[in-house]
Formats: C-alpha cells, structure tokens, sequence
C-alpha cells in the first residue's frame, strides 16, 4: 500500500501570476488602458465607443451585432455607444428594408474626419509600444500572438 505524503493531501493552487490566461487578460487590460487616454483626451470617446467608431471607420457600414461580433463587446454595450455617437451626430441609423428590427449603422462625416483623426495616434500609440521591446520580442510577440489566435479558431 503506497503512503501519501502531506504533499499530495494538500489542494492544487493555481498560481495566477503565471497562469498565461491571466497574464493575457492582465496584459490586454493594461495596453487597453493605456490606449484609452489618448483617444478619452483626444475625443472624450470611451472603450466602447472607440471600439465602435474605428469598426464602422474601418469596414462602413456595419449592424450593431456585427459590431459586437467584430470588437467582441456586449450587445448592451454597443447599444449604449451607437446611442452616444448618434448623439454626437458621429453615425446615422437606417432600417433594413427587409427586416425592420435590424439597423444599418454609418459614419457621418463628422464621424468619418474624427476616425480619420484618430488613426494617427492609434497607429503612434501602436510603435511606441512596440518600439518598448527589442526586434527580436517584437517577432516574437507578433508570431505568438499570430498563432494563439489561429488556434483559437480566430483570424
């Protein structure tokens, strides 16, 4: 008969710190973050309506649902952006001729002139941050974010 040691009686621990989901979502959290001051300065945007705004300025018209498929927010979450960049007279809503429930949402111009705005200091944002690690951790993290996604069924 094996005897246990105390070792193997005491609970498994996860050690967050190390556990690469954490550190993942850490991580994003704190690039995000970051990145939220230079478009909250810029625009008084937040998360949710930048998320929104660069979908709509990268690919046009767009649904809310795609929107949220696309930027991986809450539908409430949307909604509450779509209705503040309407306020800001940023993007039009127009009903689906053939489902009513549905909405096509675009950008204004003056919705268009301030993603156009914000590009720049997206992709600054973009270099300094990756200008922070050395060729060869920029590859890296490139290649490893790359296949992460890939194996999570993403891009």
């Amino acid at each position: 008969m094996a005897i246990k040691s105390e070792a193997s009686d005491a609970p498994e621990i996860l050690n967050l710190e190390s556990f690469l989901p954490y550190r993942l979502y850490r991580l994003a959290d704190a690039v995000s973050r970051e990145f939220s001051r230079i478009y909250k300065d810029s625009h008084g945007l937040t998360r949710p309506e930048w998320r929104t705004l660069s979908g709509l300025g990268q690919h046009g018209t767009m649904t809310a649902s795609a929107i949220g498929e696309q930027s991986a927010m809450h539908k409430t979450k949307v909604s509450r952006a779509v209705a503040e960049l309407e306020r800001r007279r940023w993007l039009t809503r127009t009903a689906d001729e053939n489902d009513r429930r549905v909405e096509h949402l675009a950008l204004t111009k003056a919705g268009l002139a301030a993603y156009r705005e914000m590009v720049p200091l997206a992709k600054a944002f973009e270099r300094e941050l990756l200008a922070r690690l050395s060729h060869q951790e920029r590859a890296a993290i490139v290649s490893g974010v790359a296949a992460l996604e890939l194996a999570l069924g993403g891009k």
